[in-house]
């Protein structure tokens, strides 16, 4: 297969997944796995072509984010607060993701973990949907010190792959009575440091070993997740407002399992 199909194909996998409760991560070594390809020497690509990801957000929340950033240098209470939880719940990562970066890196290579984490995320998802109890939080600036930082670090299990970043922090943010909406709306903001910093940092680790060629193949899969994150990120909430993450959760469970029964046979 073309590096270059391949590139468009991780692409449409990290667009359709990055910001659903199902580890586009996760995804995405499954998928190197399914082409045949050395899951390390693509680990780099995967992580790189997030920021096409981030950019959907980034424009779909355009008008929030000006209001945010104009009404933070006015000191506006809302847009400190605001700013302030996003920068408390991302410093967790911060912290774990330098200090186990090496071992984080490694887990990148591993399918049977992507696998395992799927069943068990999934399992993990329908019993905080059984069982927890959101209440309408206002918005984010609305959520409190001890809130922001729980989904912080809540979000650093999904450092494990498969896991999945979004699923983590919506499900930490529901657990502690954060409704639906407010719940997605922080994952997706928060991943606009947490996506930033790792791809910043994966790239000045690994520069040296990217060649010009790769640097065509990264933009190419960042473009493509950009257009299709774009598009995912517009029906998330409606679905999940209307049916809840239920779906997703027997999604994982199912891929989850499969992928076990792939890896031990083939």
């Amino acid at each position: 297969m073309s590096l270059w199909l391949t590139a468009i194909i991780l692409g449409i996998v990290e667009g359709l997944t990055e910001f659903l409760p199902v580890s586009s991560t996760g995804h995405l070594i499954l998928a190197t796995e399914l082409l045949g390809y050395d899951a390390a020497r693509w680990a780099v690509f995967n992580i790189a072509i997030q920021p096409g990801a981030i950019l959907a957000i980034v424009v779909l929340y355009r008008r929030l984010f000006r209001e945010m950033i104009v009404g933070f240098f006015r000191r506006d209470p809302v847009a400190i607060a605001f700013v302030r939880n996003l920068l408390l719940a991302f410093l967790p990562a911060v912290v774990l993701g330098l200090a186990f970066g090496d071992y984080i890196e490694a887990l990148l290579e591993n399918a049977v973990v992507v696998a395992w984490a799927l069943v068990i995320g999934g399992v993990a998802i329908l019993l905080v949907e059984r069982f927890a109890k959101p209440v309408d939080s206002g918005g984010v600036a609305a959520l409190t010190t001890r809130q922001s930082i729980i989904v912080g670090l809540v979000q650093c299990i999904a450092m494990i792959p498969g896991v999945s970043r979004s699923g983590a922090t919506i499900m930490g943010a529901m657990a502690l009575g954060i409704d639906r909406k407010t719940a997605a709306e922080f994952s997706f903001f928060l991943a606009l440091p947490t996506l930033t910093g790792a791809t910043v940092l994966q790239l000045a680790k690994h520069h040296e070993s990217i060649t010009r060629n790769d640097l065509g193949l990264i933009a190419l899969g960042a473009f493509v997740s950009f257009i299709v994150a774009w598009a995912v990120i517009k029906a998330f909430l409606a679905v999940v407002t209307r049916y809840g993450f239920g779906p997703f959760a027997w999604y994982r469970i199912i891929v989850g399992a499969a992928a076990l029964v792939w890896l031990a046979l083939r």
